[in-house]
């Protein structure tokens, strides 16, 4: 059984009030920060490290995110309560369950089947069984649950996928990082109506590429 110890939770205390001065300001982002014990998704070697403000390999060529972009990332979604949010590359599971403690009711895809299997195991396994998983191609998004009121992309998006902006409600939004290079910008767009959507741009972050295709 994965333990929560008083340790960790100081740990992860200090790495909230790190995020805070580094500008995130939504205290039901940082609530769900403290909440979440990061430690569980990290492979034994980085255990030590879990409460840096550091992206970490899982494995699959993928990593788990800095804290300060999943909370990033998570404030630009302007989440409320009971709202669905398709989030694509599963990854960890981290941001699926942050959202998840911010009362959105998740749906997550994974291209990696050794990295969804490892995941969705994982969830389960600390408490996160609701959160509903899928092996698939992120660009398709996941027509047959649409549409959703929020989409999160955790890796960097060489083109904007058709399909995501489709499955998106009129007045939600897509969080994505954009561009081909190995610093990404971040963008937030904004489905005004089924004819209109607004683009603003943020920061830039690196990720990971976002892949098209399932991988075995």
């Amino acid at each position: 059984m994965l333990a929560d110890t008083y340790r960790h939770k100081g740990m992860r205390k200090k790495l909230v009030d790190e995020i805070r001065s580094k500008g995130i300001d939504d205290e039901r982002v940082l609530e769900a920060i403290n909440k979440v014990p990061r430690h569980f998704f990290l492979d034994k070697a980085f255990l030590e490290f879990a409460y840096e403000d550091k992206a970490f390999p899982i494995g699959s060529e993928q990593t788990i995110s800095q804290p300060y972009t999943v909370a990033y990332m998570t404030q630009l979604l302007n989440l409320k309560k009971g709202e669905k949010v398709l989030e694509i590359g599963t990854g960890s599971g981290y941001q699926a369950c942050i959202l998840a403690e911010m009362g959105a009711k998740v749906f997550t895809i994974e291209r990696q089947r050794a990295l969804y299997d490892k995941t969705k195991a994982l969830l389960r396994k600390i408490s996160y069984p609701f959160i509903k998983c899928f092996y698939g191609d992120g660009y398709k998004g996941l027509e047959a649950y649409a549409p959703f009121d929020k989409i999160i992309v955790t890796a960097a998006a060489p083109e904007i996928p058709d399909a995501l902006i489709e499955q998106l409600k009129p007045g939600g939004c897509l969080v994505i990082p954009y561009g081909r290079s190995k610093v990404q910008q971040m963008l937030r767009f904004n489905k005004i109506d089924a004819d209109t959507i607004e683009k603003e741009v943020f920061d830039h972050f690196s990720f990971v590429p976002m892949l098209k295709g399932k991988k075995e």
